[in-house]
């Protein structure tokens, strides 16, 4: 699935497009993805100027001048595709200006489309309990602090919890995790305020990578432009079991199950 750094460059790539154009024409080729296409879509997206593109957690964001904002989301296997040279079947949204084509691409229809009034979007459902983007100010080690106070659930599931920090997803919560040297199974409540203070930044650090890096090419995540991420090369944790571990402490990377999900780490730096 793509994770925040994923969606952040897909944002960042139909920017150099899509912010200040107007949109011609909107095609729907089908009704639905997860959920059906918002019945007036394509009546207020057509004619509209994008005023510009945000991303919030693991959603991209259109925002136009109608007041509106068209938010998708990229689910399992989502992407856009600029310009491309042949149509795809799985190309369900496709949005035109007057140099560009885009296409939204979703073999397994996990992703959605959605359309609320800009101003109204901070209560909008999925976004109205999310807690602070991990890249911006509000996320500190004081905050996580009080987030986390008298949690006995595992601090890897806490970080993927989205009222606590929105965006964070597996592979980034297992490296940063590797990073801080906390370990996964450790309660939440039980982190200490050095651990919180050196997994603030970390989470911030790899965060960052990643998205200089144009994101983790896993499975069918491309980037607009049709471009592969490559922070995969660089994993410290993730997807390495049984290989060394990067700290050259003698520990060899362990592969664990928490919350249905696979988490890596290193059970000698890790406390």
């Amino acid at each position: 699935m793509p994770e925040l750094p994923e969606v952040e460059t897909t944002v960042r790539g139909l920017a150099k497009f899509l912010d200040g154009a107007r949109i011609e024409r909107v095609t729907l080729n089908r009704p639905d993805l997860r959920r059906p296409f918002p019945q007036d879509l394509v009546q207020v997206m057509t004619g509209a100027t994008i005023t510009s593109l945000s991303r919030r957690a693991k959603y991209g964001l259109f925002h136009l001048d109608r007041d509106q904002s068209v938010i998708f989301h990229l689910g399992m296997s989502g992407r856009w595709r600029i310009d491309p040279e042949e149509p795809d079947k799985h190309d369900h949204m496709v949005v035109e200006t007057a140099h560009n084509r885009f296409a939204l691409c979703d073999p397994r229809r996990f992703g959605s489309v959605d359309m609320v009034a800009t101003a109204e979007l901070d209560a909008w459902g999925p976004f109205a309990s999310l807690g602070p983007e991990p890249l911006g100010p509000d996320l500190t080690p004081a905050y996580l602090r009080a987030a986390l106070k008298g949690k006995v659930q595992n601090i890897k599931l806490c970080l993927l919890d989205q009222r606590i920090i929105a965006g964070l997803g597996n592979i980034y919560v297992c490296e940063a995790l590797w990073r801080s040297g906390i370990r996964p199974t450790k309660q939440g409540g039980k982190v200490t305020r050095p651990q919180l203070e050196r997994l603030v930044p970390a989470i911030k650090e790899v965060l960052a990578a990643s998205i200089r890096d144009g994101g983790s090419s896993l499975r069918d995540y491309a980037a607009p432009d049709g471009e592969l991420g490559y922070f995969a090369t660089r994993f410290d944790v993730y997807g390495r079991t049984g290989e060394p571990c990067h700290h050259n402490d003698g520990g060899m990377i362990k592969r664990i199950a928490q919350g249905g999900r696979s988490t890596w780490y290193c059970p000698v730096c890790q406390k």
